[in-house]
């Protein structure tokens, strides 16, 4: 019996070489394999004992030939193929173990050239893992360090079933699939728009105690990018508190993705991916207050999110509050002391995405039946933002400030969405309602007597002057909206008609 081994990750595989030549197979390798097995003293032929050829172009070609891949795919249960073999004296090979260059980790180096990228471009690994993944019924192909102890185990009770086999060959497929995946993503990165064909490439990176609902069970994937990826929740740090479900990692990337979308000291606290409570202020604690008052009923069970370090005044705040999971990129010591008090409370250490960091790249993916939708994420720079005063009255500097930071709360916010916000802090919301007078309606309803000299801003346009009219009735003294209405003179009128003043945007933030 032969074995072929040639890894880029070398975790085990002296171990397995050994054992597998304890079982009576021949083993060959390449390069760094081949030294790794000899360093460890187990019995190892080079290649060109097979080919009865060189490697050549500085090692590109090593394992493309006929008495490789003959030996590969030739068919055990065809005399035609195997006198074929015979004929030009090749043997068959049984076993073939193959991971393949890290291209993704060569090509996140900084400053590497696109000849540095393209000498990390394995041809002959990915060849033979398909060949022999192709011909799983006659030759095992092994991947993944995982699999050594129980390939050797079935090995030492005689041999691997079909299943055992099939299942090997799919994990080979899909390992060569993902790596394809990163070099053709590494080489659209200068290329705009969206691609005729795309694949996806993802990692498994623990499964979940459950789905959206306990009887649907669940898993969690990281996507495998070779683009230089901001901090998110995919990479979180669990740092207290038992696993987390499905529903707990689509809230917490809710509130991340909130509480680093601003720049200044920022809370936010949110519920069934919904911020219900958001308030930007130099002190931490301050701001964790003012989130917390938006809507403290909500709040209970919600995910705290912040974009600056939690020290102990505001862990002993947050600790009165029960809630499912807390988010930062620092924690105190004695912070974490006191978070770790609650049992139940999950904590995570998130990074801070860089200050140049940019999402206007990245694709958003939404899945439907059979497919997906893809469009670039929803994440514009302020200095592209083009305010337009509509009214007759232009928002104070106060109104301004205001108008701004609720323009940028509000696309966290399902559609329709309209919020109400004073002193940069969300007092009210309305969210995912088909009527957007009933979103103005909840958020005055949150807001109440708060509502009073707030301003309002709505992720897409009034069709109607109906909700300008709510919300003077609330005392709301400046609105920002998209506009681009036909009835655009209406809403304007009604604000005139009032005092408010009101500001177009001329884009708006649909988020379903």
């Amino acid at each position: 019996m032969r074995a072929i081994l040639s890894v880029s990750d070398k975790t085990g595989i002296a171990g397995f070489a050994r054992d597998l030549s304890k079982l009576g197979f021949e083993l060959f390798s390449t390069g760094g394999t081949k030294r790794t097995l000899e360093e460890a003293q187990t019995p190892v032929k080079s290649i060109s004992e097979i080919t009865g050829f060189p490697e050549i172009l500085g090692g590109r070609v090593k394992t493309l030939h006929p008495k490789i891949h003959g030996g590969l795919l030739a068919r055990r249960n065809l005399p035609a193929h195997m006198a074929e073999l015979a004929q030009n004296k090749i043997q068959p090979i049984n076993l073939v173990v193959v991971n393949l260059y890290p291209f993704v980790q060569a090509v996140s180096k900084e400053n590497i050239t696109l000849d540095e990228a393209l000498e990390n471009i394995d041809i002959g690994g990915p060849t033979m893992l398909r060949a022999a993944a192709k011909n799983f019924p006659d030759v095992i192909v092994v991947v993944d360090s995982a699999d050594y102890e129980p390939v050797l185990e079935k090995l030492g009770q005689g041999d691997l079933n079909i299943t055992e086999r099939k299942r090997l060959a799919q994990k080979a497929f899909q390992h060569v699939a993902v790596y394809d995946t990163a070099i053709s993503q590494y080489l659209r990165q200068d290329t705009n728009g969206f691609p005729d064909e795309i694949t996806i490439a993802l990692k498994k990176r623990h499964g979940l105690r459950y789905g959206e609902n306990p009887h649907q069970p669940a898993a969690f994937y990281a996507e495998q990018t070779v683009l230089k990826q901001n901090s998110g929740i995919t990479w979180a740090k669990q740092l207290w508190g038992k696993e987390l479900s499905f529903n707990n990692i689509l809230d917490a990337d809710a509130a991340w993705s909130t509480a680093t979308d601003f720049a200044q000291s920022t809370v936010t606290i949110v519920k069934h991916t919904n911020p219900c409570g958001l308030s930007s202020h130099p002190d931490i604690v301050q701001a964790y207050r003012r989130a917390l008052s938006g809507d403290p009923v909500s709040a209970f069970g919600g995910i705290v999110a912040t974009n600056r370090t939690v020290n102990l005044s505001m862990a002993q705040e947050m600790s009165k509050t029960f809630y499912e999971i807390v988010i930062a990129p620092e924690y105190d010591t004695d912070a974490l002391t006191e978070l770790k008090k609650k049992r139940n409370l999950r904590i995570l250490l998130v990074e801070l995405p860089p200050d140049d960091a940019t999402t206007t790249d990245s694709l958003d993916l939404r899945r439907v039946k059979g497919g997906l939708l893809i469009q670039t994420a929803d994440s514009l720079s302020e200095s592209s933002l083009k305010l337009n005063t509509v009214s007759r009255r232009s928002p104070t500097e106060v109104e301004f400030k205001d108008l701004k930071f609720a323009w940028r709360a509000v696309k966290h916010i399902k559609s329709n969405a309209i919020i109400l916000v004073k002193d940069e802090t969300l007092l009210g919301m309305g969210a995912g309602q088909p009527n957007r007078v009933v979103s103005v309606d909840i958020a005055n309803a949150k807001a109440g007597e708060k509502s009073l000299g707030s301003v309002m801003a709505s992720d897409a346009m009034f069709p109607f002057s109906d909700s300008v009219e709510q919300a003077a009735k609330s005392g709301v003294t400046a609105i920002i909206q998209p506009g681009g209405s036909i009835r655009d003179k209406d809403s304007i009128k009604a604000a005139d008609k009032y005092n408010i003043a009101m500001v177009f945007t001329g884009t708006r933030h649909f988020l379903h």
